[in-house]
């Protein structure tokens, strides 16, 4: 790294999230081209050669940066509807009004979605795409040209439908695809644009919507596909009773059972929500790896139930936060789900004692690594990694008088982002995106969320 430019940031407190929890009250970075070359405490290393700039990040916090293991990009223009239903209330709603996405507006919903998930600290995200209505275009081509705009690492789970209305599912016929066509598609996909580089900035995964809209053979041989290709799987699972009923009812064996007999459960595997989960479905994850996306303000809007995270956690469960569609969680952002996971938790059986500060950190930045399987490369800050980096303002009315910053972090008011990195490049100051005009992107939103309006109506 001796030709590397570097970025020196100093004076910060630090919270590493490496496996032994590292903390420095005052420390230094030094981030070397995409990597982090060194941190510690204290002072950064005299003679550092090729500093291009020096960051006094004094009332700081840097931590890794945050990390979505399950998002709906489209959905961000679709907010505010059916705001009093359940899943399957909600899904019924706002099915036909999603069957009418195209290109532009997945690219235009895909922008908003990232550019409020990166102005609140997340590096790393993730879009679970599964709606691609016949003729309307290039849908993942355009969201991963979004994420590539705005500049954050990205996964792109191509999503898939092929169990319409008229066989049972609840997305209208002309929504889903033919099972051939689905995995050709994905199949595609994965090989236009999956990246398997260490610091690759563009994966995919192989991710069928769900049990009640995707068929066995679906399910089945989408898993059979992803292995093919080396990449990892994707879906929602155990999120609603209503779901466990509709399992035992079509297959008579509930979700995680149904997962395991079509191959669905392994290191590869991340599932969505797993809100209703018994003993022997965590005992399951635990045994075969499985990882899960927790959604809290998604699940409680939805009244959809408090996972079991303590309980999975405890069992060695690989657990990942995520923001789900803002369709169901119309603030978009990830780092109030670090609160949002602890307080929600407190009112399960665990009480006070279910999540701590550093864990609901730990789950938005390691947790989400490991999730989405990149854990070797990013997720915490040690040398060697991928700089991904976050600096968090605490010196302000909001948290000054918090004497943790951690704490102050998690517990306190949705802290201001001075800088974040990815891939060892600024793309926020003082909470704004320097990668994207927010003004701009906020007009074309509300267009196209009117237009989308406008063509749903005339359905």
């Amino acid at each position: 790294m001796a030709a590397a430019q570097r970025i020196v940031i100093e004076n910060c407190s630090i919270a590493t999230v490496d496996a032994d929890d590292t903390e420095y009250a005052c420390g230094y970075l030094v981030l070397a081209g995409n990597r982090i070359e060194a941190l510690g405490a204290g002072s950064a290393p005299e003679g550092l050669e090729n500093v291009v700039r020096r960051i006094d990040a004094t009332g700081h916090l840097a931590t890794p940066g945050l990390i979505n293991t399950h998002h709906h990009f489209y959905q961000w223009i679709t907010r505010g509807l059916a705001t009093d239903h359940n899943l399957f209330d909600w899904l019924v709603a706002l099915y036909p009004i999603w069957a009418r996405i195209d290109e532009p507006m997945a690219y235009t919903a895909a922008r908003g979605s990232l550019a409020m998930m990166a102005r609140g600290g997340v590096t790393t995200a993730m879009d679970h795409h599964y709606v691609y209505p016949r003729g309307t275009g290039d849908l993942s081509g355009a969201i991963i040209r979004a994420a590539h705009e705005t500049g954050v690492r990205f996964t792109l789970a191509r999503g898939s439908m092929d169990r319409g209305e008229s066989d049972g599912g609840l997305p209208p016929d002309f929504a889903v695809e033919s099972l051939d066509g689905a995995l050709a598609a994905t199949e595609a996909t994965v090989k236009e644009h999956h990246d398997a580089s260490f610091d690759a900035m563009t994966q995919v995964a192989v991710a069928p919507c769900s049990p009640f809209s995707v068929s066995t053979e679906l399910l089945r041989n989408a898993a059979e596909l992803a292995r093919r290709l080396g990449v990892r799987l994707h879906t929602h699972g155990s999120e609603t009773v209503e779901e466990e009923k509709f399992c035992h009812e079509l297959f008579g064996m509930g979700p995680t059972d149904y997962f395991e007999s079509t191959g669905w459960l392994g290191e590869d595997v991340w599932m969505a929500h797993c809100v209703h989960m018994n003993d022997s479905d965590i005992a399951a994850f635990a045994r075969t790896g499985t990882g899960v996306a927790h959604c809290p303000s998604s699940n409680a809007r939805l009244a959809a139930g408090i996972a079991r995270v303590p309980d999975m956690l405890a069992a060695g469960v690989p657990v990942g936060l995520g923001v789900d569609g803002t369709a169901s969680n119309e603030s978009g952002e990830l780092h109030t789900e670090l609160r949002n996971a602890l307080l929600i938790n407190r009112l399960g059986a665990h009480k006070e004692s279910a999540l701590n500060a550093r864990q609901a950190l730990r789950l938005g930045t390691h947790g989400g690594a490991r999730v989405l399987g990149r854990a070797a490369e990013t997720g915490s800050l040690e040398a060697g990694k991928l700089a991904d980096v976050v600096l968090w303002k605490l010196d302000t009315l909001a948290h000054a008088s918090i004497a943790d910053p951690v704490t102050a972090l998690v517990f306190g008011a949705a802290a201001p982002v001075t800088a974040s990195f990815v891939n060892g490049r600024q793309i926020v100051e003082d909470g704004r995106l320097l990668t994207v005009d927010e003004d701009a992107v906020a007009r074309a939103t509300r267009d196209e969320a009117r237009r989308l309006a406008q063509l749903a109506a005339q359905r």
